[in-house]
């Protein structure tokens, strides 16, 4: 895939961050954009930045908002899942219904959206759907009580979607950032390795995209530690985290 000229592709978490540059680089490069998101204002803001971009606000929690603006936008030829809730929180001081929420947006949200796009798509025998994990979704980290776990189940959905749809003309992708500077990373008091701005990773992310890849991980050398430390004995890698609160973040749902 070199362009998106004349494609439509549908961005769900394009309000801030990750989500909002990935949006703003396709319209860009010519696609015809569908941001969604729960703020409206935000969404409204960047669509008047960009012509070839509409603002659809839901709420992926809400599962009667997404099925009405997934029959408003139809079948795309892609959908990007960067809808994302982050809150640091360890076992020690675990908040009920802190992790819920987390999970909530970051995995069963993708769930209720991808169930109104990807068997049109695999009837059509056509389509692209990507799924923003995290570094943080590879092995169990410290203080990621909820986070971790929900972007380890996105990126097991991806598994099941690329062994499901094989053959099927509908191409499965995972992208899979570490830091990115947001309000949501702001909330780490921890040193945060080879944190990246927003635009820069939009940019490696259209790079994943476009090199049809199933999985791709982002900044090397830090997202070595995470792909090639899923080999290693599980106390080991604990140890090369331990005291640090180590974890990813990705957008939120506003």
């Amino acid at each position: 895939m070199s362009g998106f000229t004349g494609q439509r592709w549908w961005i769900v978490g394009a309000s801030a961050g990750l989500g909002r540059e990935l949006a703003r680089l396709m319209a860009r490069e010519g696609a015809e954009v569908i941001a969604s998101a729960r703020s409206r204002e935000a969404l409204e803001t960047l669509a008047a930045e960009e012509p070839r971009m509409t603002a659809q606000p839901l709420d992926v929690t809400d599962s009667e908002s997404v099925a009405q603006v997934a029959e408003a936008v139809g079948l795309p030829n892609g959908v990007i899942y960067a809808a994302g809730a982050y809150e640091p929180m360890s076992a020690r001081a675990w908040r009920p219904g802190v992790a819920e929420a987390i999970a909530e947006v970051n995995f069963t949200g993708a769930l209720t959206v991808l169930s109104h796009v990807v068997p049109g798509m695999a009837a059509r025998g056509a389509g692209r759907v990507v799924l923003i994990g995290s570094l943080a979704g590879f092995r169990g980290l410290p203080g990621a009580i909820g986070y971790g776990a929900s972007k380890a189940a996105l990126m097991h959905l991806a598994e099941n979607l690329r062994a499901d749809l094989a053959g099927s003309g509908l191409v499965v992708q995972r992208v899979n950032p570490g830091f990115i500077r947001t309000r949501l990373t702001a909330k780490n008091s921890f040193a945060m390795p080879q944190i990246m701005e927003p635009e820069d990773a939009a940019r490696r992310t259209l790079a994943a995209i476009r090199s049809g890849r199933f999985s791709t991980s982002f900044p090397a050398p830090f997202a070595w530690a995470f792909t090639l430390g899923r080999f290693l004995p599980l106390p080991l890698f604990h140890a090369l985290f331990r005291g640090s609160g180590a974890k990813s973040s990705q957008e939120d749902r506003t």
